[in-house]
């Protein structure tokens, strides 16, 4: 099967889902070009995909040496809907962690009360947004995960996961704490191996956000964006989440 027919394939999964709009971008490390999309251009709110976002600007602020990742994060508090205690339990009680830490956590646990910290460490979500604008123009962080406004286009998220890998790639000290929370999330992809599966996941009632890097991470991985808005609530109807799932398992199945 040729490889357009097979990303036909992946992508015809996705636009199974009947009511909604749907966007993905897929993206070849080894051929470096984008091997399909869909609606790159169409704005979808970005959840807890925003803290991404968050950590990438402190990254960039780290590597022009405004900050350091050594630097202390104080009244540092844990979001109890979250998953940080399942997966730092070491750390909970803490109210100050490193900000290679606090960055991490924020990603791995979509914890919105980390990512408050970090912000008000770095200046505000004002400068946070005057900087993500400056490479992503599409893109806007707001302090509520659930803001209509906290939204970006698919391209734009695309753009922030490349610059993310090719920035670990080229200065691994410095994009590291960001990589580390794509690696360890737990929301997990059945028959995929957990290792090969590195994203950033945000979700809504409507809405379905996955970026990430799939394949072996220095093997030439590929990177993606799948993302859904205006589909049946998610509480009482599975098939979105389903199809999102049978998208990335189908293009795990093309990568290998």
């Amino acid at each position: 099967m040729s490889g357009g027919l097979k990303m036909s394939k992946v992508i015809g999964k996705l636009l199974e889902i009947e009511h909604g709009t749907q966007s993905a971008l897929i993206y070849s490390t080894k051929e470096k070009s984008m091997v399909s999309s869909i609606s790159e251009e169409e704005l979808f709110p970005l959840a807890s995909a925003s803290k991404l976002a968050v950590g990438y600007v402190v990254a960039q602020s780290v590597q022009t040496g405004e900050f350091s990742w050594d630097n202390q994060v104080n009244d540092v508090s844990f979001n109890p809907l979250e998953d940080s205690e399942e997966i730092y339990p070491h750390l909970q009680g803490r109210t100050t962690l490193s900000l290679r830490d606090a960055v991490e956590v924020m990603i791995a646990s979509h914890d919105s009360a980390v990512a408050e910290a970090v912000v008000d460490f770095f200046g505000g979500w004002q400068k946070v947004n005057k900087m993500i604008q400056k490479e992503f123009t599409t893109m806007a962080i707001q302090e509520d995960p659930q803001d209509p406004l906290n939204q970006s286009s698919a391209e734009d998220m695309f753009l922030l996961l490349k610059k993310t890998y090719d920035g670990y790639l080229e200065l691994p000290e410095v994009y590291e704490p960001v990589v580390n929370g794509l690696v360890r999330q737990q929301d997990h992809v059945p028959t995929i191996p957990v290792h090969h599966l590195n994203h950033m996941t945000g979700g809504l009632e409507h809405v379905i956000i996955d970026i990430g890097i799939l394949g072996s991470f220095h093997e030439e991985p590929f990177l993606y964006v799948v993302a859904v808005k205006d589909v049946p609530d998610r509480r009482r109807h599975k098939k979105a989440d389903e199809k999102v799932v049978e998208t990335i398992q189908r293009l795990y199945k093309w990568v290998q």
